[in-house]
């Protein structure tokens, strides 16, 4: 039986649709379908458009396979943001910068399509957030971030994880990260780094005010409740995709969604492989050539 495999792209980036197209290309010759929505498939040449198959991205979730994303780690959680419901594995070709979750590179990209058609890879699992507010249900692979909204003052955010009240943070904002979140946003705050299978949540606050106010990592079936204090407001960022207002007095709830997303990794390399590689860590700073 043919894989089906669906392409996405960042549309605005020229790079991403030129290696999805040859994506394709490629598919098509090694015997596989090929599907793509219809604002990816008319930037293709016609006689590479005219051999796969032209549908909304809703229908390619529910017909693909695996959809395989061309950018960087933003294009992957864009797609997870429409495409989490599915149950569809993501593969992401990275043809950003640093490309955490976007792990195969373009270099690799004829021998990764052929490892992928032959079943030489693996799928992990990963965690996903969920923040209530107003009735309406957000979803994040990496972070929900509740920070201050069009003022340069701070925002002032009272946490509570269930019952507990844990802090009343005065700060840029609160950010809350999944494990595949922590070498994110979270990371650049002065969180720390998670493994993706670890059973756990971590708040990392944005430019506190007090500098004892430090990241917390704590089980992942609790809730977290956040009200907002400021008068100003805040707004409710989901995975950096959307700005929600919060108003004054409400409160954001955040837990685990009933979902998990599928990510396709190499078959023959772990986590702290792609920390090691992604940061340098067994770099040897003598080996630098250093600055003039």
């Amino acid at each position: 039986m043919k894989q089906r495999v669906g392409l996405f792209t960042n549309l605005q980036n020229p790079e991403a649709i030129r290696w999805a197209e040859y994506s394709a290309q490629r598919l098509l010759e090694l015997g596989a379908e090929v599907c793509a929505a219809p604002e990816l498939a008319s930037r293709f040449a016609r006689e590479v458009s005219a051999q796969i198959l032209v549908e909304p991205l809703e229908h390619i979730g529910e017909l693909a396979d695996v959809i395989i994303t061309f950018g960087g780690d933003g294009t992957i959680l864009a797609a997870a943001q429409r495409l989490l419901t599915y149950g569809v594995p993501l593969m992401g070709v990275n043809v950003g910068k640093l490309g955490f979750l976007a792990e195969f590179g373009v270099h690799e990209l004829d021998t990764a399509l052929h490892a992928f058609l032959h079943g030489n890879y693996r799928i992990v699992d990963r965690t996903v957030l969920e923040a209530e507010h107003r009735q309406m249900r957000y979803y994040a692979l990496n972070d929900i971030v509740v920070e201050k909204h069009a003022s340069p003052r701070m925002v002032r955010l009272r946490a509570y994880v269930n019952e507990h009240h844990i802090a009343d943070y005065r700060a840029d904002g609160l950010i809350v990260t999944t494990p595949t979140g922590s070498t994110a946003y979270s990371l650049s705050c002065g969180g720390p780094i998670i493994a993706p299978n670890a059973h756990v949540l971590c708040l990392t606050p944005i430019c506190p005010h007090m500098l004892t106010l430090r990241s917390l990592v704590i089980p992942d079936d609790c809730q977290i409740h956040i009200h907002v204090l400021s008068e100003e407001g805040a707004i409710l960022v989901p995975d950096g995709q959307r700005q929600e207002p919060v108003a004054y007095g409400e409160t954001i709830t955040v837990r685990l969604a009933p979902y998990v997303l599928k990510l396709v990794k190499h078959a023959d390399s772990s986590y702290f492989d792609l920390l090691r590689r992604k940061l340098l860590w067994a770099a040897d700073a003598t080996s630098i050539p250093s600055v003039p």
